[in-house]
């Protein structure tokens, strides 16, 4: 698989996974794995978990607007950028975010997520 179709079906997996199952995420992610959330870093996969499990709201949507990728150093990571929008349950409008992932292969041959930057992007 090119870097463009493994950045498009992890997106697609991440969202949908995101949206009916947070605590299902843990699987994408490893001890040594950080998320920053709105400036918070947060390390490890539990703590990431628990960090996405415990945000203020039960349903989403998010609808995602564009992939842009690159590979990633030497053993075969890849930089995935994505923006789109959230749409919380009750709320009337959606709100626009940016979120970065850093994936490593496994010997296994899929990807984990190293590092995840997320931001919401305010008008």
């Amino acid at each position: 698989m090119n870097p463009d179709e493994v950045s498009k079906a992890f997106v697609e997996h991440y969202y949908s996974t995101f949206d009916s199952n947070r605590s299902a995420l843990a699987n994408l992610y490893q001890e040594g794995s950080m998320l920053t959330f709105e400036g918070q870093k947060i390390q490890g996969s539990p703590n990431i978990v628990a960090k996405l499990t415990s945000l203020p709201f039960q349903q989403c949507k998010h609808h995602i607007t564009t992939v842009d990728c690159q590979p990633s150093g030497p053993s075969g990571g890849m930089l995935v950028f994505v923006s789109g929008n959230l749409q919380i349950s009750g709320e009337q409008h959606a709100l626009k975010f940016s979120q970065m992932f850093h994936l490593i292969p496994t010997p296994q041959g899929s990807f984990y997520v190293l590092n995840d930057i997320f931001r919401l992007n305010y008008a």
